[in-house]
């Protein structure tokens, strides 16, 4: 079995950059937000078939596509910049082509045709021995040993993640909390991220298919729109998010991660500050790479250092007035406080 490690974090923090770099190392296969693409309907209870599964990995993400129909693009979204067969209007961009497959291969849907054929007439097993199943198919085809899922806004799978892989490794991974949150504030993922946890607070249901008729009457105009399949982008893009918002949420994440790490069996998790991979990347990749189960190979350091572009560092100091960025980072107050003390622990 191959070694199978999950990065998990807030997101804007280095992440996306870090699936880019092992992506590069010969021995890692490197899944790019594949828990954010098939999220819960890919994991059922009891047995699942192969045919069922795969149509879990298949069907269109449906926050996703309904972002991408209504014009909210995120960078993440790989195959809307080199479409192909498949578009959000007409077939729906199935959820393994919009970031996954495009990481790997530079024709996604070859390779999605070639899982359809190889998933679909997989016997009936759980949803973790069929997820282990296809990381085995794509190790042995891109010949990687060690396997790296990489999501942004992540933390909140980790619990989940490890009832369902308890030989799985966990990597923590975090950024300055004002210059995340202030790089939240301005991604449209993250924009959409904070009115859905709105509309779930309004509304307290825990799933939008719980949601009655009555519930988004009840919305404000400017909510019960993004539940629709397509809506006025400009919900998003011109509505005022104060940056404090995201500072609370990225406390709120650090404090999930953290406390999930500390409760890990010895040497099954890892901590990895985006500051320190600026300041000692090869020191950082190399110990990276021990950990993952694979060689920190000079070229692979090479080319990563080459990477990494320490520019965005102090973003939210430069770019805010002191009282803002002030403001800013009282929000982000717990979340810096756990990480000093998971430091000290």
């Amino acid at each position: 079995m191959r070694s199978l490690t999950f990065v998990i974090g807030t997101g804007r923090s280095g992440s996306t950059v870090l699936s880019e770099i092992l992506n590069t190392h010969p021995d890692v296969l490197s899944l790019n937000e594949y828990m954010a693409s098939v999220g819960d309907a890919a994991f059922p209870e009891g047995q699942v078939s192969g045919a069922d599964f795969w149509q879990a990995l298949y069907r269109p993400t449906p926050y996703f596509a309904s972002m991408i129909r209504s014009g909210v693009l995120m960078p993440e979204f790989l195959y809307t910049r080199r479409p192909g067969r498949y578009a959000a209007e007409t077939t729906g961009i199935p959820a393994l082509s919009l970031m996954v497959l495009p990481h790997l291969t530079d024709d996604p849907d070859g390779l999605l045709d070639t899982l359809r054929e190889t998933v679909g007439g997989w016997p009936a097993r759980t949803a973790a021995e069929q997820h282990e199943a296809l990381f085995e198919t794509l190790g042995t085809r891109f010949g990687r040993r060690a396997v790296v899922e990489r999501s942004g806004y992540s933390t909140g799978w980790a619990v989940k993640l490890r009832a369902v892989f308890p030989h799985a490794r966990f990597v923590h991974l975090f950024r300055d909390g004002p210059d995340c949150a202030l790089s939240m504030s301005r991604h449209p993922g993250y924009r959409v991220i904070t009115l859905i946890r709105e509309i779930a607070e309004r509304t307290g249901v825990r799933s939008f298919g719980d949601l009655t008729v009555e519930q988004v009457r009840a919305l404000p105009p400017d909510l019960a729109p993004l539940l629709d399949e397509r809506f006025d982008p400009a919900l998003v893009a011109d509505r005022d998010f104060p940056p404090p918002r995201f500072g609370a949420l990225w406390s709120e994440l650090v404090v999930q991660g953290t406390r999930f790490l500390q409760d890990l069996p010895a040497g099954l998790g890892m901590t990895l500050a985006y500051e320190d991979l600026l300041d000692a990347p090869r020191q950082e990749l190399a110990r990276l790479a021990g950990f993952v189960g694979v060689e920190p190979c000079p070229r692979w350091l090479d080319e990563a250092c080459r990477r990494l572009d320490g520019g965005r560092r102090g973003s939210a100091r430069r770019e805010l007035t002191a009282a803002g960025f002030e403001e800013l980072r009282a929000s982000c107050a717990p979340g810096t406080d756990a990480l000093k003390k998971s430091k000290r622990d």
